[in-house]
Order: C-alpha cells, then sequence, then structure tokens
C-alpha cells in the first residue's frame, strides 16, 4: 500500500493557557509541567470537522499524481463527529462529485486513524479497492468543557486527509510496510478511561494516570509489532511519532525505547491534543523534511482502549 498524497489543516486560532487560569484555576506553569502542551488550535466560527476535512483534502490535492475522480474508496476516521448521519465521508464525495466510491466511517477513539489505515488496507486486499482517500478531522472543542480541570485544557482542532493506492502511482509515493492495531478495551479502565458523552459532560478523562500508564506501554507495544511484521528492527526506523497526547508520555515512551527525544517528531507544544488526527497530522507537517529512504514509525493509543501503529518509508 502506498501513500500518494498527504495534507492538513489546523485553524488559525491558539487558546494559550493563561485562558484557564480564571476557568478552571490551572495556571500556565502548571499545564506545561504536566503535559509540555503552550497552545491549543480551536475552530472558529463557522468551522467543523467538515469544513477542517474539506481544507485537508484540498492541501493534499496539490501534490496527487491522478485526479480525485479516480477513488473509488473513502474513509472518514475520527470520533469527535460533527453527524453521524451524512458522515465527513459523504460530505467529501459530494464536494468533490466522486461517483460511485464506497463511503464509511471508522472510530476507535484515538486510533481511529490507524484503524481507517488497516480497514483501507483490507479492502484493496480482498479487490474492492485500488485508490483511497482516508479523511481524520478532530474537532475537540466542540465537545470539550474547559472548565474541567482533569482534562478541559487539553483540546486541539485538526484534520489530516491521506490518498492511498494498492500499487504505487508515482515516485514520489510513500510505501507503508505494515500497519497493526488491537482493541485493549479489556485492560485497565478500558471504556471509562477516557469518554465522549455529548449530553452528559463531554470530552473527560476521569483517570489520567491509568490512560498515562498504558498509552506509554501499549504504544510500545504496538510498535515491536508492526516492526516483527514488517521483518523491520528498530534502527531501520529513523523518526518516530507518537500520539500527542501528552509530552511527558512521548519523553517516557522515548526512555523505553533508549531512543533520543530528537527522533521524535511532535506539534503538542503549539496544537494540543488533536486527537486521532494527531500523529498522521504530525507526519504531513513534517513530510519535506524526511529525507528519502528515511522509515517513520507512528505509534498511537487510544480510550477505550486500543493501540496501533504503521511504517512508512519515504521513497524519493
Amino acid at each position: 500500500m502506498y501513500i500518494n498524497a498527504m495534507g492538513h489543516y489546523v485553524p488559525a486560532l491558539r487558546v494559550d493557557n493563561d485562558h484557564f487560569l480564571n476557568v478552571n484555576g490551572l495556571t500556565s506553569d502548571w499545564i506545561v509541567q504536566r503535559t509540555g502542551i503552550l497552545t491549543r488550535s480551536k475552530c472558529a466560527d463557522g468551522e467543523n470537522q467538515d469544513t477542517m476535512a474539506r481544507e485537508a483534502v484540498d492541501d493534499a490535492l496539490r501534490r496527487l499524481p491522478y485526479d480525485i475522480s479516480e477513488v473509488d474508496l473513502i474513509v472518514g476516521a475520527a470520533y469527535a463527529v460533527y453527524d453521524t448521519v451524512a458522515t465527513v465521508g459523504h460530505q467529501i464525495q459530494r464536494q468533490y462529485d466522486i461517483n460511485h466510491a464506497k463511503v464509511l466511517y471508522v472510530t476507535a477513539a484515538c486510533s481511529s486513524f490507524i484503524n481507517g489505515l488497516e480497514v483501507v488496507e483490507t479492502y484493496f486486499k480482498a479487490g474492492k479497492a485500488t485508490k483511497a482517500l482516508l479523511v481524520c478531522s478532530e474537532h475537540n472543542t466542540y465537545y470539550s468543557n474547559e472548565s474541567d480541570p482533569k482534562a478541559g485544557h487539553l483540546w486541539g482542532d485538526g484534520a489530516v486527509a491521506f490518498f492511498l493506492s494498492k500499487e504505487q502511482a508515482a515516485p514520489t509515493d510513500w510505501k507503508i510496510d505494515t500497519v497493526f492495531t488491537e482493541g485493549l478495551g479489556n485492560i485497565g479502565k478500558g471504556p471509562e478511561g477516557v469518554r465522549l458523552r455529548p449530553k452528559e459532560d463531554g470530552i473527560t478523562m476521569p483517570d489520567g494516570r491509568d490512560v498515562f500508564i498504558h498509552a506509554c506501554r501499549y504504544m510500545i507495544y504496538a510498535l515491536n509489532h508492526a516492526l516483527e511484521q514488517a521483518g523491520l528492527k528498530m534502527e531501520d526506523v529513523s523518526r518516530l511519532i507518537t500520539h500527542q497526547a501528552n509530552k511527558r508520555i512521548v519523553a517516557q515512551v522515548a526512555r523505553q525505547l533508549d531512543k533520543s527525544l530528537d527522533s521524535f517528531i511532535n506539534n503538542i507544544e503549539e496544537l494540543g491534543n488533536t486527537g486521532s488526527a494527531s500523529a498522521p497530522l504530525v507526519l504531513s507537517q513534517y513530510q519535506d523534511e524526511i529525507k528519502p529512504g528515511e522509515k517513520v514509525a507512528l505509534m498511537v493509543f487510544g480510550g477505550g482502549y486500543s493501540c496501533g501503529a504503521f511504517i512508512a518509508e519515504k521513497m524519493n
């Protein structure tokens, strides 16, 4: 499977840490020490999951080596859904008038994008699609409660779009070596670790410690499984990207892998936790800085719980 083009969109609006002092009593120093977040992205009036997705697709289209009409599978992947009937995939199909494509929505908390990637891979292997558009758009601030002192200060908004093909489409493609996902609902706090209940209290994280412990453990678990599946070793991977939930998680993963923090690419300081869009969004933001032949590993952990990883190589 190949990535033909990547694009992303991040709202221009930023909310800095000082905003929360009078909202939930947290100081900027407290937030930075525990999360590494300085600001977070936020949709402006009129922006939502669908508008961000369109912007991300437009950004990717600038690099796409074929016409979007060739796409025969559209997968929306996220948890901060705007409409559960007309999904973001259907909105994209209408916006770009993509005829005869299969359209579906995948959600697995912050693993949603990688689960969506695995769904695309499965469609390719089954011969049911040849070119796909995977769109992940997370409007966290649509659901977040800023007054919540446990999690109200974490959330940012953003979107990412990957065009994918079964066969190589151009010399500039990225080759995906492997995709690994696994549900973890039976460990730790599981389904109660992170919640999004719109009619109750929005996005909450009742037990951040449990999330932290299992995120560190199972992102490494997912990465090791992905490496094994691909027949690779850790030293074959030059850059790493984790789910952008907490800068301390990145540091802990780096220590456990005995890797320098310089090997990790992050955007959490500026954007906050952009959910399942976060890790692939980082890759899209930094795609031009990766050298041909370099392999990048992305690893995620999601509420519920779930984990996943994929490894991609920049070909040219």
